[in-house]
């Protein structure tokens, strides 16, 4: 019998990490959960019955704390971070803290044959050229301050040979540590209770991808870890490359009665603007198995549940 592969998830009870975890634990890892539980979340209650999961409250830039919880770690998945643009704005010390810092802290502290599996934004690309696909070669213009830190870890990170990113397009669909403030998911929550939406730059188009193919595509990466190790990869929909009004079409096929309205005036202040190319990663095997019609409807059920503004980051 192979011994199970240790994975040490930091940030782990978060938006990915409340599907991620299961879904390592259930294709027979064990898994360790460093989080600070900063939004009072219990969204991994369910996996606490697995002997093969254990959790540390506590903070990712704890260095001793990660040097502890490193020495039996095969593979480190860290999420732990303040994500979006609009939370990094609020607290540009704490993302700087916590999303560079922080992370770079983990980077140094990791030995040569521990293997990474690194979260990276697609929104580095910026702005890109209309009609013109972003490939893993498209120059980096990150515009916010998450995107910068992130693309700056990403470059870190993939000097040492074992660590594969992901480039992840905006993530949708329902999880235990809900996220209402992502654009899919943001939309569809408007259209269930407010029927309407106010468009800023509403041509904007960027790419989607569904929650649960983000842990697919990491554990995709840790079955071909040998042959995947060094590079970056776009993780996105190929079908989904859609501007703000063009999503919200796909939403109207399920909900009718709304109505989206473009802004005469104001900018939307996440600037991305760009297409993207899955091409790489779908070049290794990988398919997502989630459609955005899928997802959109995920989330319509998962709303008849809950209203709430607690569900968002900012």
């Amino acid at each position: 019998m192979t011994e199970k592969k240790s994975v040490l998830v930091t940030g782990g009870a978060g938006f990915l990490g409340s599907i991620m975890v299961p879904a390592l634990l259930e294709s027979g890892c064990k898994v360790t959960v460093l989080d600070n539980f900063m939004f009072k979340q219990n969204s991994l209650t369910t996996s606490c019955a697995n002997p093969d999961f254990s959790v540390v409250k506590g903070d990712a830039r704890n260095e001793e704390l990660l040097k502890e919880l490193l020495k039996n770690a095969d593979t480190i998945i860290p999420l732990a971070a303040l994500v979006g643009a609009p939370l990094c704005s609020l607290d540009p010390i704490g993302a700087t803290s916590l999303n560079l810092d922080g992370q770079l802290t983990l980077l140094k502290l990791l030995s040569p044959s521990q293997q990474v599996l690194m979260p990276i934004t697609n929104s580095g690309y910026g702005v890109g050229e209309e009609g013109k696909f972003c490939t893993e070669e498209t120059p980096l213009k990150p515009i916010s301050l998450y995107g910068k830190h992130k693309v700056e870890i990403e470059d870190r990170a993939l000097e040492r040979e074992n660590t594969i990113s992901f480039r992840l397009a905006t993530v949708f669909g329902m999880a235990p540590r809900m996220r209402t403030d992502l654009l899919v998911n943001d939309f569809v929550y408007r259209a269930v209770y407010d029927r309407a939406v106010v468009l800023f730059e509403g041509h904007f188009k960027r790419n989607y991808i569904h929650i649960r193919d983000v842990s697919r595509a990491f554990l995709h990466a840790m079955e071909n870890f040998e042959t995947m190790k060094g590079e970056p990869y776009n993780v996105g929909l190929s079908d989904a490359n859609l501007s703000k009004r063009e999503l919200c079409n796909v939403i109207i096929k399920h909900i009718p009665s709304f109505v989206p309205v473009e802004a005469p005036i104001g900018e939307d202040p996440d600037k991305r603007d760009y297409i993207v190319s899955n091409e790489k990663i779908e070049a290794t095997g990988f398919k997502p198995a989630h459609s955005l019609d899928m997802g959109i409807q995920e989330l319509i059920k998962g709303y008849t549940m809950i209203r709430d503004s607690v569900y968002g980051n900012v």
